[in-house]
């Protein structure tokens, strides 16, 4: 548990001295550095974000996304954003606002250290085209394969892009909505390539992405 700590607060930590980014996406402020609590992170959890989000981040509310197993860079940018109104949510910016920076390094180191539950997906006729997508993209409309940045299984590459494996459909699907029609923009690459998909993709991509491991 010890070692875990450690490299969870080298990763927290190194998140809050170089911010993990995209190009085009908005860099998380600069933070002080602070020994990260796992503990700390855990009781505030428990407190501010259990209710939405499931006790251990696996949350069983399709609308609300799965936060265990998360890269910390990812989860402490998002805190940071929804506090400062980059990224907007009314109910997330409430949460945020209660929560020092501290509180979202413990948060977020926390969360990386719980075990996601793998997810399943539900559409048969849909999921074919939804890999077809994840792991080759759509070379006539130069939309990327989703896999090139979220990796193959959905693990994402940590400091740079989120896990995806085993997230809810409906959240996903919400999201690349959100970036199309430009009420998301922290991502300038996900608007991007969000723009260029229509309903049935997004729906396909996410259903696919749900049943990732």
């Amino acid at each position: 548990m010890k070692l875990l700590a450690s490299l969870l607060t080298a990763a927290v930590l190194a998140a809050s001295a170089f911010p993990a980014f995209s190009a085009g996406e908005t860099p998380a402020a600069p933070q002080t550095n602070a020994k990260l609590d796992l503990a700390k992170g855990g009781a505030s959890f428990a407190a501010v974000c259990a209710a939405c989000h499931g006790a251990d981040g696996n949350s069983t509310i399709v609308a609300n996304p799965v936060l265990a197993q998360q890269h910390p860079q990812y989860l402490l940018k998002q805190l940071q954003e929804f506090k400062s109104g980059v990224r907007k949510d009314p109910v997330m910016q409430g949460f945020a606002a209660t929560l020092s920076d501290e509180d979202m390094k413990n948060v977020s180191g926390w969360l990386a250290s719980q075990k996601a539950k793998g997810g399943f997906a539900k559409d048969k006729e849909l999921v074919a085209l939804g890999e077809r997508i994840f792991r080759g993209g759509i070379q006539d409309r130069n939309v990327a394969a989703c896999a090139g940045c979220h990796s193959p299984n959905g693990a994402g590459l940590p400091a740079q892009y989120p896990r995806l494996a085993g997230q809810h459909a409906d959240y996903t699907t919400k999201q690349l909505v959100e970036f199309r029609d430009g009420k998301r923009g922290n991502s300038l690459p996900m608007t991007q390539v969000a723009a260029k998909l229509n309903d049935r993709e997004i729906k396909a991509v996410s259903d696919y992405i749900a049943g990732l491991r």
